[in-house]
């Protein structure tokens, strides 16, 4: 099969993984020729719940004898939007009232910035230095990495970048200043957690002008660092919340969350100024009320702070740099590429699936599933250590 995936299925990079999955449950993933692997990035911070959970399986067998698509987004009423939609408004703060569903985390930036510009009717835009915010052309126009930028230009003008976590040149932030997007941990950057301090100037200087800020939650959202989400640990709301990954339970959705009254911004000049066939698919959609069920009735935000301090207690030692991060949103820095290198395959090889961040190849993602129990958690921990000694 892999013959044929190399063939007919267009390709990312020269090496991909190549695993033929079988199935997945839980914590795992199986392979076609029996082997079995802890999955400890969650398929990149989706798999939160673990893989098929049984109530967001359950709830999208109950949607699929039901009906599945029936009209572009906004124009009928099915439950399964309002649903969620409802029970996560609920929870957020009073000014993100309203959810605008999509299909993926790009879109969800995508449209965060057309809805943006519309309601200040300004272009300008500020993003961050190793911020990453999708591939597409307008995410891509924010992201602040020059190698995955440069070969599609020219991308959106008017778009600058700060130093994230640095006050300087916070005055570029102005009245002509659409919105300031940035991820309050940058994720494929290294995950660096924004300064407490910091972001709240960056609030600060957003009113003061009238520019929105843009929180891309995308993979940081539902739980990962020990909260719903991680502004909350900040203390500062943004105007417009862009979520995806962990949001479905496994199924593709992603939304982003606003105001009533920004949002009013998108039903003129002209009507349906940015619409979308399958957002909100009421399939993806009743995964993520049940996701989002589960994740408010259970104790894995709790857990999730319970991940984060077992692991910087046991990955301690020579070769590691630092463990930062917040929940089960970190990452091991490592002394060398050739040390990370060896130590993601020598855990490959023992059943252990791990990964880098797009910005930073020193740097392995530890993001396992708010699921795992302590002993899998600390075989996984003690085998990642012994690789580490090993190859120092």
């Amino acid at each position: 099969m892999l013959n044929k995936f190399l063939t007919h299925i267009a390709q990312t990079s020269d090496d991909p993984l190549g695993l033929e999955i079988d199935y997945a449950e839980g914590p795992f993933l199986y392979t076609t020729n029996g082997k079995r692997f802890v999955d400890f990035i969650s398929g990149i911070a989706v798999s939160s719940l673990g893989h098929r959970h049984p109530k967001v399986v359950e709830a999208i067998h109950k949607q699929v004898d039901k009906h599945l698509h029936v009209m572009v987004y906004g124009e009928f009423v099915q439950q399964p939007q309002v649903d969620f939609a409802e029970l996560l408004t609920s929870n957020l703060p009073k000014k993100l009232e309203q959810i605008y569903l999509v299909n993926s985390g790009t879109e969800a930036t995508e449209g965060a910035l057309k809805l943006a510009k519309k309601y200040t009717g300004r272009t300008k835009l500020i993003g961050f230095k190793n911020s990453y915010h999708g591939d597409t052309h307008g995410s891509l126009s924010v992201t602040g990495r020059d190698v995955y930028r440069d070969p599609y230009l020219p991308l959106l003008p008017d778009v600058h970048f700060l130093e994230f976590n640095s006050s300087a040149n916070l005055e570029l932030i102005d009245e002509k200043t659409a919105a300031v997007i940035m991820e309050p941990i940058q994720g494929e950057g290294g995950i660096i957690p924004a300064e407490k301090e910091w972001l709240q100037k960056v609030r600060k200087r957003c009113d003061e002008v009238g520019a929105m800020l843009i929180f891309d939650e995308i993979q940081s959202g539902f739980g990962r660092t020990g909260k719903l989400f991680a502004f909350e640990h900040y203390k500062v709301v943004p105007d417009i919340l862009c979520i995806a990954k962990a949001m479905g339970g496994g199924m593709p959705i992603g939304g982003f969350v606003s105001s009533k009254e920004i949002f009013q911004s998108f039903k003129y000049d002209p009507p349906l100024n940015h619409v979308t066939t399958f957002g909100g698919h009421p399939v993806s959609s009743a995964a993520a009320h049940a996701n989002l069920q589960e994740l408010l009735s259970g104790n894995y935000l709790e857990r999730a702070s319970v991940i984060e301090k077992k692991i910087r207690s046991e990955l301690k030692g020579k070769g590691i740099v630092e463990v930062r991060g917040m929940g089960a949103m970190l990452g091991l820095q490592l002394e060398s590429w050739e040390l990370t290198k060896n130590v993601v395959e020598e855990c490959f090889e023992q059943g252990i699936l791990l990964g880098w961040t797009l910005h930073s190849n020193t740097l392995i993602r530890l993001a396992p599933p708010l699921i795992i129990e302590d002993q899998l958690l600390n075989e996984v921990l003690a085998t990642l250590l012994e690789a580490v000694e090993k190859h120092s």
